[in-house]
C-alpha cells in the first residue's frame, strides 16, 4: 500500500500550525479559566477557508477530502480542544447533514455562509432520556400547513447559543418512533427556540454547551432536512463521520500532551533516562496508531468506501489513547502536571469527553460487534 500525503495537505497542516500557535494558543488558557466562547477565532477560520475544508467550491468550501479535514482538527487540537470541536461539529454534523440531504435550495441557503465562515452550525439530537437510545426521543414536530411545530427539548448542544443554524430531530408520528424521526434545520431567532442554560464542564471549556427548548417553534416546510422519517438514519450517519472528527480530536488532544511533557522535560534534569525514554516512546506509538486509524476513516470516507466500522474503531482506540496519554504526561510530569499552568492538566480535562460524546466508548464496541458479525454473515 503507498502511504505518503499530498504537498496540498503537508501544506495544510503547516498552515493550521501555525494559526493554533499564533492564533489559538495564546488566549487557550485564559478562555478555559473563563469558559469564555471566542467567535473571533471561527471567523478567522472562515476567512482562511477552513470552516467548509471538504465541501465543493461551488458551495463556498475548499473542495479537498475529509483526510486533509483531520489533519486540520488534529493541529488545532493539539492546543485548543474546544476550538476543534467547535469545527467539527459545524463541518462533520451540522454542515455534512446539509451538504449530504439538503436540496439545492437548502444548500444555496445555509451550506453556502457555514461553509464561508458566516454561519455556525450545531446539531441538536440528545435529550434528557434520550442519549445513547435516540430512539427514545421525546421531542415532537406537528405539521401545521406550510409549517412545522416542534416542542420539546435537547441537551448538550455543542456551540449552542452562538451558532446560526441548528440541525434539529424530532417525531412526526408519536405512534411509530423507531420510523417517523425527522431531521430539520432550525435557524437562530426563529419564534419559539428558547436558549437554556450553558453548561459548567469539566473540560472543553471555552467551547459553549447549552440546552435547547422548542415551545411551539414554527419551522417552515422547506427547512424540513431529507424526506419525512428518514431523521433517524440522517443522524446515525452524521454520528459515523463525526466519530472521525472526535479521533482526530483525541489525536490532537494527545499530541498536545507529548509535546508539553517532552518539552518539560528537557528543562528538567531529573526527567531523562531510559525510564524517562520507555513513557515517552511508548506514548509516541499509541499516539502514531491512533493517527493512522483515524486517517484510514478519513480516507475511506473521501473515497466514498464504506468506514462506519473504522470511524467506530478510530474515535474509540484514539480517545482511550488520549485519556491514558495525558495520565501519564500529568504523572511524568509530578506536582507541575497538576498545575494549570502546565497544560497537561487541562489537556487531561479535555481527553475525557472525547471519550463520551458522539457515542460513548461503551456504544462504540457495540457498534464495532454489529459491524463484524454483519461483515460474517
Amino acid at each position: 500500500m503507498h502511504f505518503s500525503y499530498t504537498s496540498a495537505q503537508q501544506d495544510m497542516r503547516k498552515k493550521v500550525r501555525e494559526f493554533a500557535l499564533t492564533r489559538v494558543e495564546p488566549t487557550s488558557a485564559e478562555r478555559d479559566e473563563l469558559e469564555r466562547f471566542d467567535r473571533g477565532i471561527f471567523d478567522s477560520l472562515g476567512e482562511l477557508g477552513w470552516t467548509g475544508i471538504p465541501w465543493p467550491q461551488a458551495f463556498g468550501g475548499g473542495g479537498a477530502d475529509f483526510l486533509t479535514y483531520a489533519m486540520v482538527i488534529e493541529e488545532l487540537s493539539r492546543v485548543c480542544a474546544s476550538t476543534s470541536v467547535m469545527l467539527s461539529v459545524h463541518t462533520s454534523l451540522a454542515s455534512w447533514a446539509i451538504h449530504t440531504y439538503g436540496t439545492d435550495a437548502q444548500k444555496q441557503t445555509f451550506l453556502l455562509p457555514m461553509a464561508g465562515g458566516h454561519k455556525l452550525g450545531a446539531y441538536c439530537l440528545t435529550e434528557s432520556e434520550s442519549g445513547s437510545d435516540a430512539g427514545a426521543m421525546r421531542t415532537t414536530a406537528t405539521k401545521d400547513g406550510d409549517f412545522y411545530v416542534i416542542d420539546g427539548s435537547k441537551l448538550f448542544v455543542t456551540n449552542g447559543g452562538e451558532a446560526e443554524v441548528y440541525i434539529v430531530f424530532a417525531v412526526t408520528n408519536a405512534m411509530n418512533k423507531p420510523r417517523s424521526c425527522t431531521a430539520f434545520i432550525v435557524e437562530k431567532g426563529m419564534e419559539g427556540l428558547i436558549f437554556g442554560t450553558k453548561e459548567k464542564k469539566l473540560g472543553i471549556r471555552s467551547s459553549t454547551t447549552m440546552e435547547l427548548r422548542f415551545e411551539g417553534c414554527r419551522v417552515p416546510a422547506e427547512n424540513r432536512l431529507g424526506p419525512d422519517g428518514e431523521g433517524f438514519r440522517i443522524a446515525m450517519r452524521s454520528l459515523d463521520g463525526g466519530r472521525i472528527g472526535i479521533a482526530a480530536q483525541a489525536t490532537g488532544i494527545g499530541q498536545g500532551a507529548l509535546d508539553a511533557v517532552v518539552a518539560y522535560g528537557a528543562g528538567a534534569g531529573s526527567l531523562s533516562g531510559e525510564l524517562f525514554d520507555a513513557h515517552i516512546s511508548e506514548m509516541a506509538t499509541h499516539i502514531e496508531a491512533a493517527r493512522l486509524l483515524t486517517y484510514q476513516a478519513a480516507w475511506r470516507k473521501s473515497q466514498g468506501l464504506s468506514y462506519g466500522k473504522q470511524a467506530a474503531i478510530a474515535k474509540l482506540f484514539a480517545s482511550d489513547t488520549a485519556v491514558k496519554v495525558c495520565l501519564r504526561a500529568v504523572q511524568l510530569c509530578g506536582a507541575w502536571g497538576c498545575l494549570k499552568e502546565s497544560k497537561v492538566e487541562r489537556y487531561l480535562r479535555d481527553a475525557k469527553v472525547t471519550q463520551i460524546y458522539e457515542g460513548t466508548n461503551e456504544i462504540q464496541r457495540i457498534v464495532i460487534s454489529r459491524l463484524l458479525l454483519s461483515e460474517s454473515m
